[in-house]
Formats: structure tokens, sequence, C-alpha cells
């Protein structure tokens, strides 16, 4: 994606070296299985028994257009099966969860093509994911309230997609329509409201296109947005394994089957490349559920988040009269906020959603917080 405003222009994805993984309990998630299942068993929990595999039956469904046969055929056995002891590839990078500030114009010239892509979603496991921009979540786009988004958009794949702004207001028969392979279309909106915004395909199977990548974030500031030292995007979605190198699997999707629940594309992310943080100093982690069908309870364990900002208002703000705070940022599916919160000392802290269910299936990720050392043997990536 090319991001251009009237004064500037930046790309909000990037990627950066991995990151040394390991630390406590969710150290465990990245050792042997024997490990993981006595770290997990201190919580109450236990593995799942069929690692991968799809729980789900269900008829052959439509297939969307130009999609590889596998990818919508009823669950076979051949799907990808998760190693909990893989590790990721010697060339797999993090996605960069740091968030750049808006773009100083009000005017913001964007391209963004649609591609097929062959990814690491999990140590071990490959996937043809359909992508805005070449990544999972697509990139973030990001302005005030008023500024005007024209956005371009182009099919470079081999099937039909659409693109659906949730921060639009605009008729769907006119912009949210078909875009052929090789063909663009601009889609014109100006930012009315506030709030971190859903975009995702909307071509029919909708549920395959977005249970397969093309989502992301837009994030328009709300007026007078208090400034903090850094800033982090965190998109939750679910991962449905298809087989190996090929789209994820569809009748899994209409189950509600998911492999894995993960921020930013790749299972366990952060356990393996750690968030680095300082003490003392203030955060603010926008997060979305971009789904496409679990709910999501975005919580870090050893904080208390003092200021929530949810669906387009406060719910809590730092500094009031009641000293109240909050311990998760509950979301549905298309919902998305923000928290801000200090660490009050050094160590390893855990991000997690707070339905452990899905902690196991990788939803977790870790912040070393003024350069704590982790724990003995944590191997890093």
């Amino acid at each position: 994606m090319t991001m251009h405003t009237t004064d500037d222009s930046g790309d909000q994805v990037a990627t950066r070296p991995a990151g040394s993984g390991g630390g406590g309990f969710f150290w465990a998630l990245t050792a042997a299985a024997a490990v993981l299942a006595l770290a997990l068993s201190v919580l109450g929990l236990v593995l799942p028994t069929n690692n991968g595999t799809s729980s789900s039956g269900g008829g052959a469904p439509a297939a969307s257009p130009g999609a590889a046969p596998a990818s919508g055929s009823a669950s076979t056995g051949n799907n990808a099966v998760l190693d909990p002891q893989a590790q990721p590839s010697a060339d797999w990078k993090a996605f960069d969860p740091t968030l750049k500030p808006a773009e100083g114009g009000t005017t913001h010239d964007i391209k963004l093509d649609m591609t097929e892509k062959v990814m690491e979603v999990a140590p071990g496991v490959t996937q043809q994911m359909w992508t805005f921009g070449d990544t999972v979540p697509g990139p973030v786009l990001r302005g005030k309230v008023g500024d005007v988004f024209n956005v371009t958009v182009t099919n470079k794949g081999s099937m039909t997609h659409s693109i659906d702004f949730h921060a639009s207001q605009v008729a769907p028969n006119r912009l949210m329509k078909a875009i052929n392979p090789g063909e663009s279309l601009t889609y014109q909106f100006k930012a009315e409201y506030s709030g971190i915004w859903m975009y995702h395909c909307g071509t029919a199977p909708a549920l395959h296109h977005i249970g397969n990548g093309m989502f992301g974030a837009v994030i328009i500031d709300p007026p007078n947005l208090a400034p903090v030292d850094k800033e982090f995007i965190f998109v939750q979605h679910e991962l449905y394994f298809g087989p190996q190198g090929q789209p994820g699997d569809y009748a899994k999707m209409k189950n509600e089957a998911w492999d894995a629940v993960v921020f930013n594309g790749y299972r366990n992310q952060y356990v393996h490349a750690p968030i680095q943080a300082e003490p003392g100093k203030r955060y603010r982690a926008w997060v979305i559920d971009d789904g496409p069908s679990e709910n999501s309870s975005f919580h870090i364990v050893g904080t208390i988040f003092d200021t929530v900002y949810k669906e387009g208002g406060y719910l809590l703000k730092s500094g009031n009269e009641l000293h109240g705070g909050s311990q998760a940022l509950d979301l549905m599916p298309a919902q998305g906020g923000f928290v801000e919160w200090t660490f009050a000392e050094p160590g390893i802290y855990t991000m997690v959603t707070h339905k452990f269910a899905n902690v196991v299936k990788g939803a977790a990720g870790l912040w070393q917080v003024g350069g704590a050392p982790l724990p003995p043997g944590a191997g890093g990536h």
C-alpha cells in the first residue's frame, strides 16, 4: 500500500526483526508439548486433542470465483496440522504493532492492491491468504474527523473481490461492488465519525473472504486525543487451516471451528517476538476484532487500564473522580476501541484475550518491559 497526504506520505504497516521469545507461562507455549501441558494445567486448562484438524463437517460450500479447488470444498483430511513444538522459520518477521500518528494533511490518496500470497501463519504452517496490500491484516489507514480518503483498489489476484469501509457512509451498490481481476475502483469517503473501523472484502461468501485474510483497520482519531508515549495496533482474528499452502477451509469457517485465534496474523506472534516497552511511560493500544466470528476480551496481565474508548465513546478516562479502572476491553466482531495504561515496574507482562480457550489457540503475546531478562533457556526468534 502507498499512502499520500497533502503534507507527507507513509506506510502504516511495517515489519521489524523478531525479538526474543518466551517468558513464564507463555514461554511454555513455544516449548515442548509436555512443558506446555504442565504450564496450562496451572490455570486449569488442557490442550486441544485435535490440533490443526477440523471438528466440523458440513456439505460442500459454493466456491469463491476463481478460488483454488481445495478452498471451496468441505473439510478434508489433508489440512495443515499444527506442531506445538515448531518454531517460526528463519526468515519470518513479526508484524510490527507500532502505530504511526495520523498524517498531517486532510486528504489521503491511497493505493491498495488485492493479492493472493502464500504466508506463514503459524510455526510450520503456510496458507494462501487473500490480502489487501500483501499483509494480514491489511495496512492501517489513519486520519482525523473531516478527512477525505481516496482509496484506489486494484485487484491483482485471480478472483473477484470488493471492499467495504465501515468508516464510510456510501450506497453499497455504488462503491462496494465487484472488482474483477485486473480492474481498479476508487472508493472515496469523508471520515465523519471517530473510532477504529473495520474494512473488508464483501464478495460472497464474505465469510470466506474475511476468514482468509481480507480485512484491516481504519483509525479516525477522536478530537483532542491525548498524547501518549507510543501507540500500538492489535487486530484479533481467527485462522482456519486448509491444506498446506492453500486457502483456508471454508467448511471450518461455517462451523466456527477455528484452528487459531491470533493478533495481527500469526499464532503466538508476540510470544516469539516480544514487544519492547519501558516502565513509567504511557501507552495506547488500539484493538479491533475483525473476526469473522469470534469475540475478544483484550487484557494485559499485571496492568490496569485507566482509559477505555470503545465504539466511538469513552467508557473511562484517566483521573476520573471514582478512581475507576478497567481490566479488559470486550469486543464483538467488527467492534473496536483503545485502552491506555502505564507499566508500574520492569518485568515480563502477558497479553491475552481473556477467553482462555483462545489463549491456547494463539491469542497470546509478551511485553518485555525495562529490559527484564527472559527466563533461562527461553528461545528467541
